[in-house]
């Protein structure tokens, strides 16, 4: 090699921050090393992949400590360090705590899951993929460019769809696998397609270089661009399960084992609604006369939807429980778009986004929690449908409170005041932007969806039917739905400390 051919080389190479990277790639790397000692491990100690999970996770969720002193970015352009692919500010960490939060809340639920199926999950590949997908997940909303962003969006969605069929010999979750990897992979095909035309109209995949050049298009790429940005929102709202696309959610729900449910519902929507703040607020803030319309009236459609849903839900039917969580889910998906719609209308948008981190940082505590109690339950009723709580006050009193605290906290009524707060605060946002007509859906909404919770509740405490069902719960699940209420309880106590930690810094 001549040289001059050595300072052009190195003129390429990106420095790498690893401690930056850190939350993701120790994810990444324990499920290598745990498929790695699947091989070598005797079938009756299987056990211990799930509790090197837990650690994985863990020591991943801690790393995000050392990352609170300020932004950090990496893999940037050698000619702009402004550029950078990795980002780690106030809203990834955000979103990386709660990503792998739930994924250790996840892989607690799972040890117990996986005991009780007796082989019927094999150990080695669940946990392989259920840390693949948080690794996946981690990433994403770091990413700062649209490569990265996709790569991300795919490594935490391939290992989710093998994560529902995982049951052997069951067609219920098979089915469910098929129809969950029918619909992602149609949101990855239109997304791609939207980011291509993005792209010629741009000739550039970094998030900033795209807000800046998209507002001089060339008027021959008008019409492409509009289309590439359409396409790309509409890849976003499959994965986010947004009305008309979340036909996918309630029978994926019900053929996944109940962790990895917990998981989609809480982690899957964290990296839906991520990378769709990270395309519209920071690559397309000048079409948001495009994306803030559209916002709208998908999330005054998803809550409308998801909570007729949730209230057709007969408490005889099995698996009720968990469908009404799915629909429920879907309801509270509309609630998370309202202050993304708003971004496009306010003067602040980086205040409409931190209303939305809020929201999920309440919803994905309290969601996991009221999973973990249905995860409890489902080990003796299996076909957990909501009557199967009746009286369940009479034989563990203080599972029944705590469920009843999560369903208080989804309703948004007290004691549950983090949840009342975070609803509060998503109407404040629509509001404040203008759009009085969402904040009045919204309302309405949230009136609907008392009666379901409230129904739900009260049938913890009501006389038990024959012979009441002692539910035993395994320490794994205990500590699940100890950590979910205590950090519920925590933030009802303090819930300004949810909007100030959420304070996101995207610009």
């Amino acid at each position: 090699m001549s040289a001059l051919a050595l300072p052009q080389a190195a003129s390429v190479v990106q420095s790498v921050d690893w401690l930056a990277i850190a939350p993701p790639t120790i994810a990444a790397v324990v499920g290598l090393a745990v498929l790695v000692t699947d091989l070598f491990v005797d079938d009756r100690k299987k056990t211990l992949l799930g509790w090197l999970s837990v650690a994985g996770l863990a020591a991943a969720t801690l790393m995000l400590l050392p990352l609170l002193d300020g932004d950090r970015s990496t893999f940037c352009l050698t000619g702009d360090p402004r550029v950078c692919s990795y980002t780690a500010d106030r809203f990834t960490l955000v979103i990386q705590l709660l990503v792998l939060g739930g994924a250790l809340l996840t892989a607690l639920l799972s040890v117990t899951a996986l005991k009780d199926a007796r082989g019927g999950l094999p150990e080695g590949e669940y946990w392989f993929l259920l840390l693949s997908s948080a690794a996946g997940a981690a990433l994403l909303p770091a990413s700062r460019d649209l490569a990265t962003l996709i790569v991300a969006l795919e490594v935490a969605s391939l290992p989710a769809f093998a994560l529902v069929g995982l049951r052997h010999g069951d067609r219920k979750s098979s089915e469910a696998a098929l129809k969950f990897f029918l619909s992602s992979v149609t949101a990855t095909a239109v997304s791609l397609m939207g980011i291509s035309f993005v792209y010629a109209s741009t000739g550039t995949l970094y998030l900033t270089q795209i807000a800046e050049r998209i507002q001089n298009v060339d008027g021959q790429l008008h019409t492409l661009t509009q289309t590439g940005v359409a396409l790309t929102l509409i890849g976003f709202a499959f994965k986010t399960a947004a009305v008309p696309f979340h036909f996918w959610v309630p029978d994926t729900y019900v053929g996944a084992p109940l962790p990895i449910a917990a998981y989609l519902s809480v982690v899957g929507k964290a990296v839906g609604f991520s990378g769709l703040v990270l395309v519209t607020v920071i690559a397309l803030p000048s079409y948001a006369d495009v994306w803030g319309p559209a916002l709208a009236v998908l999330a005054a459609l998803t809550m409308t939807v998801g909570n007729a849903g949730a209230l057709r839900q007969r408490a005889t039917r099995a698996y009720s429980a968990v469908r009404l969580l799915a629909w429920s889910s879907v309801g509270q998906a509309g609630y998370l778009l309202v202050p993304i719609a708003a971004a496009a209308y306010s003067d602040d948008a980086e205040h409409s986004v931190g209303s939305t981190v809020a929201y999920a940082l309440m919803y994905g505590a309290v969601n996991l929690g009221a999973f973990a109690v249905a995860a409890l339950v489902g080990r003796t009723r299996l076909l957990n449908r909501v009557s199967d709580y009746r009286g369940l006050y009479a034989t563990n009193p203080l599972t029944a409170l705590l469920l009843a605290f999560f369903l208080l906290c989804l309703a948004g009524l007290p004691p549950g005041i983090i949840g009342l707060f975070a609803k509060v605060t998503v109407f404040s946002a629509a509001v404040d932007a203008g759009l009085g007509w969402l904040a009045v859906v919204m309302a309405v909404n949230v009136v609907i969806a008392l009666y379901y919770y409230l129904q739900w509740t009260a049938l913890l405490f009501r006389a038990p039917e024959g012979a009441p069902a002692a539910h035993r719960a395994p320490a794994p699940v205990t500590a699940a739905i100890a950590l979910t209420a205590a950090v519920g309880i925590a933030l009802s106590g303090a819930p300004q400390l949810v909007l100030r930690f959420a304070d996101t810094s995207l610009f």
